[in-house]
């Protein structure tokens, strides 16, 4: 079904007339099925923020052994496990480990608590293995999944889904979902606690363009009636740990169900880009597909951003990204190709970090190519998939980021050191 955020209901064709007519919660639901709703918001929340579905399914939720403490592996929000470093940081891809999705998780850098319901976590992750009797659910915060490698069989409460790399999904806070795989797969996650990713507000653009609601998908009803007799386990991230607990039932008994709450997922390639066609740069925001707002106005807590192929048509322009210091935590990932620019070195399922007011840009091998390039109409980024998760954090990096992973490439503040001066102080203006 299509569209964010949109009032959606839905019935497992196997038990038509499932969804109780004209209320939420009957004495006695369709098919002897529990109501119960999932609340993505305060109850309290104005009309247009107010998130929240109804599932009707065969055992509630409750029904569950208590939960355990379990090891977290390299899953952390621990942002004080190293000391700070302002230097640009380049890491290779994530590395390959036989393991599922959740003990697959790495977390590369953070910041913020999500007992307090603020801040980010930014993961890799790389799985070979299915989840067999076991899914996953966080109550810390929303999932923003980039599959790199890998095609995706995510199974949810509200039904299933196939993800693929050019695709993206979002698994918001307090949905079970169990991920299946089909050999090596690798990504990346951006985590947000404390709010909901929207579609970022268009102003002048108008009522058309970047990410169109009706792009976004979500699944159909679909349930299991399955009893697991060895024990069915469900993992719950809570305050920045892993806990499990054992069921006798499969989690996804979800008959039919109601709201506007659901997970989601978007083709990139749907991306409407809105670029200059006379001089200069617009700010790279004209990329952004989702932001998760904070309470100041036009500052988020996180965005992704995406660099998708377009055309370059700027006249006596330096096309490429230009040199930068932020107030902004910038993390780069390369779904495919090359970067535009840094074509040598940043590799896909690589990434990379450029913290607040920490500066970067192209490498000399870029400024020099793109300084006496001629101008003409081209095809930027052809091929090639760059995306963005932008913060106002300052975001702290883990121990696992700068030395369990082994991937930190300690020589790319190198790409910068052929720059070389072209300073003329004879230089003289040449009227066109």
């Amino acid at each position: 079904m299509s569209g964010f955020g949109n009032e959606l209901s839905s019935e497992d064709p196997r038990c038509p007339g499932a969804l109780p007519e004209g209320q939420n919660s009957p004495q006695v639901c369709p098919y002897g099925l529990y109501a119960e709703q999932l609340s993505g918001s305060a109850f309290t929340c104005p009309r247009p923020s107010n998130k929240r579905s109804w599932l009707y399914r065969i055992l509630p939720s409750v029904k569950h052994k208590p939960f355990t403490l379990m090891s977290c592996g390299n899953l952390t929000e621990d942002w004080n496990e190293v000391e700070p470093d302002p230097n640009q940081v380049y890491r290779g891809s994530a590395r390959r480990v036989p393991a599922h999705m959740v003990f697959g998780l790495h977390t590369v850098c953070g910041a913020g608590d999500a007992k307090s319901r603020n801040g980010i976590g930014i993961h890799m992750y790389t799985c070979n293995t299915s989840m067999v009797d076991r899914c996953f659910n966080n109550s810390d915060g929303d999932f923003l999944i980039v599959p790199q490698q890998g095609e995706l069989l995510i199974t949810t409460e509200f039904g299933k889904m196939t993800v693929e790399p050019n695709e993206i999904c979002v698994i918001q806070q307090g949905m079970r979902f169990s991920v299946d795989v089909f050999g090596e797969t690798r990504g990346y996650i951006l985590e947000v606690y404390g709010a909901h990713f929207e579609l970022p507000d268009l102003g002048p653009i108008g009522a058309n363009g970047l990410a169109s609601p009706r792009d976004f998908l979500c699944p159909v009803a679909w349930y299991e009636d399955r009893k697991v007799a060895t024990g069915y386990t469900i993992i719950n991230k809570y305050q920045g740990k892993l806990f499990a607990c054992q069921q006798n039932f499969s989690p996804f008994n979800v008959v039919a169900w109601h709201g506007n709450y659901t997970p989601y997922k978007y083709n990139l390639k749907n991306f409407m880009v809105i670029n200059c066609v006379a001089f200069d740069h617009a700010d790279p925001s004209i990329f952004t597909v989702l932001t998760a707002k904070s309470t100041r106005p036009g500052v988020a807590i996180a965005d992704f951003v995406i660099f998708p192929p377009r055309w370059g048509v700027a006249d006596h322009t330096f096309r490429p990204p230009y040199y930068h210091r932020n107030c902004m935590s910038e993390f780069m990932g390369l779904i495919k190709g090359h970067y535009e620019a840094k074509e040598e070195g940043f590799q896909p399922g690589g990434a990379s970090l450029h913290s607040i007011m920490s500066p970067h840009g192209p490498d000399a091998d870029c400024f020099e190519k793109n300084s006496t390039a001629e101008l003409k109409p081209e095809r930027v980024a052809e091929g090639t998939m760059a995306f963005m998760f932008e913060s106002s954090f300052s975001m702290a990096v883990t121990k696992w980021g700068l030395q369990t992973c082994q991937k930190l490439d300690k020589s790319y503040y190198q790409c910068w050191e052929p720059l070389r001066s072209h300073f003329n102080p004879n230089w003289k203006l040449t009227k066109k």
